[in-house]
């Protein structure tokens, strides 16, 4: 038999040079399957028919789990083709049956240039002959730096993720049925092979593999030492972009926390006005004519709108150079195909000219309109009825603390807070499955459509359930010591309970639960380690760990001028969150897919809504100080005058932000130069290309 596979080799260490002669390759499929980590080719692995792609060795990317009850012969059609050519219908991989043709598991790997076409259709970035950053294209691959070493080339990250690419693209060219299924599950013209055999139930899971030796590596240099600093490239070329982007983005914002918590502290421990500002009610403040015009809680306030902006500038242009150092700068803009969920009544695409599920836009607006509009104002309306019953809880406690005056009345006076942050902390966590079910529901085509929608959901109702309350007792109650109380409790108890649910809880799962189930040592045959791979839980993503950076930005950027110990807080806590984040990443999940990105998408736009909220919020909270007000008064201002006053400042501030974000540019000058030949040169190549074909 060839040999298969391309100089993609093992991830670390974990391939080596065939030792065994030919002859000796023809041992059982088990055998095989033993040394996959450390992989010889023998009979098992699926043929190249590329001479520049043969191997020695093959590095096991993604494991593909079937359902109990597939039949063999179901299996072996499905390890053909995935080896088979694409014009065929195929993937165009590397695919090894595991221990026999009747186990549920295919270990799939990718030849050279399988590797190769696909990182020019994704549009990935890499280095050229002159050490430069170019868009790839595979007809130049000669003249890019080490493209005839994959494991080099493309981190395993990329990897693995174009093989799920392969695998989800493949389509059938013709009707087909599928061996060991019934006729029911027939395959039409151009349908899609994959989803049609994860609905069928053949295909249960696929995941990629870990690789023991870069992850020990990788946990050492992350979150195992005493290091401040994050290896991100290691991050990005084992976990890929998003991952990396969030971390970088984590460790950027807790650094920028540095200048407020400073402030914060100057403020609590050097400046008495600002605690008797914030301990005393705003109506009855003390009238002190030696107080100074400028208080501490002006201050706080001012910095946090600019500090909001000038830390989001920051961030882009630092996410910009992060972008082109990992090479998706320019990523591809490319016409996606339909999402695995997506359905419909089988038609011709106009756009692609191709067989699939079409869905009208009116019915999925109608769905919308009709569904999932009133759903998320039920739970709006929850947010208001938990908010009321704090506030009479609230009269309750105030009343029982006036009447006793203990200790124990004081501690009382947190109770409401806390089990008002437990309820809307539930309703969160139950909003987010409702709102997942009804994305669903609305039957979105692309994966980035769904994504969107989903995010819109979740964002509105987060900022709702987490900042209502605060915007009512500021704007409305005006009391600023119930303010100061609240977001006092958020930021302890939320942090808390988020470290708990996070990661205590599944440490202790995996611990004394799941770790003793799956004990293995380095005898032990390469299909079972797979195996206790695949007990491990999905990644949940990180949809919940940008909610919570949302939140905790909301909270400091909006109202921490009424509590300057905020930054100080967040930064505890995140100083902490970093290597939580990390060691549940590493070692409490199963590794997860992710597409190259070249940034954080629509959670950077969600931080700069916030950052221009804020300007609202800190100049409302302005009117609040006492001594503003008796300035303002002093100065014969009526009501109406002192309102208007604050919308012209606001208008002002705004303005401010807006030539603060112009005057700093979003991405280097030099990382903008080199974006620009990037678009040149690959439009210039794309020109080539057409008049070569003409011709």
């Amino acid at each position: 038999m060839s040999k298969a596979g391309g100089n993609e080799g093992g991830g670390g260490g974990s391939s080596e040079t065939a030792q065994q002669p030919e002859a000796e390759g023809k041992t059982s499929a088990g055998k095989a399957l033993s040394k996959l980590s450390v992989t010889t080719i023998g009979p098992s692995w699926t043929k190249v028919n590329c001479p520049c792609c043969v191997s020695e060795r093959v590095e096991p990317l993604v494991l593909v789990k079937l359902g109990e009850k597939v039949r063999p012969e179901t299996k072996r059609w499905l390890v053909r083709l995935i080896g088979a050519p694409q014009k065929d219908g195929g993937a165009a991989l590397l695919a090894h049956p595991g221990e026999d043709a009747s186990g549920d598991l295919i270990v799939v790997s990718a030849p050279r240039c399988t590797l190769l076409k696909a990182t020019e259709d994704l549009g990935l970035c890499k280095t050229y002959r002159n050490k430069d950053m170019e868009a790839f294209s595979y007809n130049d691959r000669d003249n890019f730096k080490d493209s005839d070493n994959m494991e080099v080339f493309l981190t395993l990250a990329e990897r693995q993720y174009i093989v799920r690419y392969q695998l989800e693209g493949m389509r059938a060219q013709k009707e087909m049925k599928i061996p060991g299924l019934s006729d029911s599950y027939t395959l039409q013209h151009r349908a899609n092979i994959w989803r049609k055999l994860v609905s069928a139930g053949v295909i249960m899971d696929t995941f990629p593999l870990h690789n023991p030796t870069k992850l020990r590596d990788l946990s050492k240099a992350w979150y195992s030492g005493n290091q401040l600093a994050q290896p991100l490239d290691s991050v990005n070329g084992y976990f890929g972009t998003p991952v990396a982007f969030y971390f970088s983005f984590l460790d950027f914002y807790t650094w920028s926390l540095l200048p407020p918590a400073i402030l914060g502290l100057s403020i609590t421990f050097f400046s008495a006005e600002v605690e008797k500002e914030m301990i005393e009610p705003v109506l009855t403040s003390a009238e002190d004519d030696s107080a100074p015009a400028v208080t501490g809680h002006m201050i706080q306030a001012i910095f946090s709108m600019l500090w909001s902006t000038v830390f989001i500038e920051l961030w882009k242009r630092r996410s910009s150079t992060l972008s082109y150092r990992w090479g998706t700068l320019t990523l591809a803009d490319r016409f996606a195909e339909p999402q695995p969920g997506f359905h419909g009544d089988i038609g011709v695409n106009p756009v692609t000219g191709r067989m699939e599920p079409l869905f009208p836009e009116w019915r999925r607006d109608l769905r919308m309109a009709l569904v999932s509009v009133p759903v998320v104002g039920l739970f709006l309306g929850l947010v208001v009825l938990g908010m009321l019953c704090f506030y009479w809880g609230e009269a309750q406690v105030q009343r029982l603390h006036k009447d006793w005056e203990s200790l124990l009345s004081l501690t009382l006076l947190y109770i409401p807070s806390v089990l008002h942050i437990v309820y809307t902390n539930m309703l969160a966590n139950v909003y987010r499955m409702v709102a997942q079910s009804l994305t669903e529901y609305e039957n979105h085509r692309e994966e980035s459509a769904f994504e969107n929608h989903l995010t819109a959901k979740v964002l509105v109702f987060t900022f709702f359930n987490n900042f209502a309350v605060l915007f009512h007792i500021a704007f409305f109650k005006q009391d600023v010591p119930l303010l100061r109380k609240r977001l006092a409790s958020l930021l302890i108890v939320t942090q808390l309970v988020n470290q708990v649910t996070e990661v205590v809880i599944p440490y202790l799962v995996d611990r004394f639960i799941s770790v003793p189930n799956r004990a293995e040592s380095e005898d032990d045959p390469q299909e079972d380690k797979y195996r206790n791979q695949s007990t491990l839980p999905a990644f949940p993503g990180l949809f919940a760990e940008y909610i919570e950076l949302l939140v905790q930005f909301g909270y400091l950027s909006l109202f921490s001028c009424v509590y300057p110990l905020t930054a100080v807080l967040l930064l505890i806590n995140n100083v902490t969150e970093i290597r939580t984040d990390a060691y549940k990443i590493c070692k409490l999940f199963r590794k997860p897919f992710y597409a190259p990105v070249a940034n954080m998408g629509v959670w950077q736009i969600a931080f700069e809504v916030l950052s221009f909220v804020s300007v609202v919020s800190n100049c409302w909270l302005l009117l609040l100080s006492p001594r503003l007000q008796k300035l303002c008064q002093e100065g014969g201002m009526s009501g109406t005058n002192i309102l208007l006053f604050a919308v012209l400042v606001e208008h002002v501030l705004i303005l401010v932000k807006v030539v603060m974000a112009v005057l700093i540019p979003d991405e280097p000058d030099w990382i903008r130069k080199k974006r620009e030949r990037i678009e040149y040169t690959s439009m210039r190549a794309l020109r080539e290309q057409k008049l070569h074909q003409e011709s």
